[in-house]
């Protein structure tokens, strides 16, 4: 791994590896830097264990854990018209007789899309956005015309800051500290979605990520001989900005904490997330939810059959969703250059997790239930464009499949492959 961080051509600022057999932690590793000041070297900090990484979308997992609580709790029903909890009603224009349902949003079939953007400050009222007439709707960019709700996958961000409204306005909590009561503290995790309320050591465990490029736009070039250039997540001069103040209203907007991607989380919290949905819904001895809403969870709900049913393709990489549970991507083994879901060389490795990638985080979190055996990485930043030394094998970075392929010989499967290390 320490290699694959110090490639001259294709470096990483930092990187957290977990590997999961048989249900028991058999590898953990850091490499990098979590602060690096180009200016003073000296001021850099080392990844350590108790990093937190803003994991992006592997965000999606914890907000389906809230989701699924609160249903075995009886509050809440995944195949209910959504209005129903969000005191108005939500349809896609394009077919207003078919109700939005949580099971739809958590499964990427509700019909809405990112088009019209997927976060929106504390003055703003979702309904505001979301409602034909709203004063932010404009053209309506978020719903699709292809198909009613339920019939396309579409790969969406927009529909998990709904499903943090619902969670908001059902209990009346902000979903930041709803997520902390019902899975982060429950399940023992160190990390939030929200650093506001970090106290101040827990701020500075925090990996900023990194590229070597400009933050502020999508399509800014890359100096791969330039320095590190700070993304998000930077709190070496200021502490995190709170994203709401105390006129916040729970269930007007729960875009507000990032739902879709705003968890910052350490490897060994991810391990205990992933020791937990391995174990059937029990984690330490102590069960978190029943076996049969785990079972539920990580069951295909969505399954690609042509171009008719869903688009398997996102960002520019082919091939990539097959097939999807509740929250979940189910990872089905299918290989080309630069396309498909394979996760290691060679094949073999069929899998349940997710991805992660925004702002210089890339990461997977994947595991095969049946043999308990899990790995998962992330990296805090590339120090070149990773788009352009796509996979061999599948449609991750070849950085990625690198990560992936190491871990899974040596960690899982105990190879030797002379002195590569984990």
């Amino acid at each position: 791994m320490r290699a694959i961080v110090q490639d001259r051509e294709a470096p990483l600022a930092s990187l957290a590896v977990l590997a999961i057999r048989g249900g028991h932690v058999a590898y953990e590793g850091h490499f990098g830097r979590r602060y690096i000041d180009s200016a003073n070297p000296a001021r850099d900090k080392p990844a350590d264990a108790k990093t937190l990484y803003r994991i992006a979308s592997i965000s999606k997992v914890v907000t389906t854990l809230a989701v699924l609580r609160l249903r075995e709790s009886g509050q809440l029903d995944l195949d209910a018209d959504v209005g129903r909890y969000l005191g108005f009603p939500l349809r896609n224009p394009h077919f207003p007789d078919d109700p939005v349902t949580l099971r739809m949003m958590l499964c990427h079939t509700s019909s809405l899309r990112d088009d019209g953007g997927y976060f929106w400050d504390q003055a703003v009222d979702l309904r505001d956005v979301i409602l034909p007439g709203g004063s932010r709707y404009g053209s309506g960019a978020m719903w699709s015309s292809r198909a009613k709700p339920g019939a396309y996958f579409e790969y969406t961000n927009l529909s998990w800051g709904v499903i943090g409204t619902i969670l908001e306005a059902l209990t009346g909590e902000r979903f930041d500290r709803l997520a902390q009561q019902v899975v982060l503290g429950p399940l023992g995790l160190s990390g939030g979605f929200n650093p506001a309320e970090f106290p101040r050591a827990k701020v500075e465990r925090i990996a900023t990520l990194y590229r070597k490029r400009s933050n502020l736009d999508d399509n800014a070039p890359w100096f791969t001989d330039g320095p590190w250039i700070p993304q998000v997540d930077d709190y070496s001069a200021a502490d995190p900005v709170p994203r709401a103040g105390p006129g916040y209203v729970p269930g007007r907007n729960g875009t507000l904490f990032g739902p879709q991607g705003n968890l910052r989380a350490s490897a060994a919290d991810l391990g205990r997330v992933m020791r937990m949905l391995m174990g059937r819904g029990i984690l330490d001895g102590e069960r978190f939810l029943t076996e049969a809403t785990i079972d539920e969870m990580l069951s295909i709900q969505w399954r690609q059959s042509g171009p008719a049913n869903g688009e398997a393709n996102y960002g520019g990489r082919g091939d990539r969703f097959h097939a999807w549970g509740l929250g979940v991507q189910h990872f089905i083994d299918k290989s080309g250059p630069g396309t498909g879901d394979r996760l290691v060389e060679g094949g073999g490795f069929d899998a349940v997790g997710h991805l992660g990638d925004a702002w210089g985080l890339i990461g997977t979190f994947a595991f095969n239930r049946a043999s308990r055996d899990g790995m998962l990485f992330l990296c805090g930043g590339t120090g070149f464009d990773p788009a352009t030394k796509p996979g061999t094998y599948s449609s991750y970075f070849r950085f990625e499949e690198r990560i992936l392929t190491s871990v899974y010989r040596l960690a899982l499967r105990g190879q030797d492959v002379g002195n590569a290390d984990p």
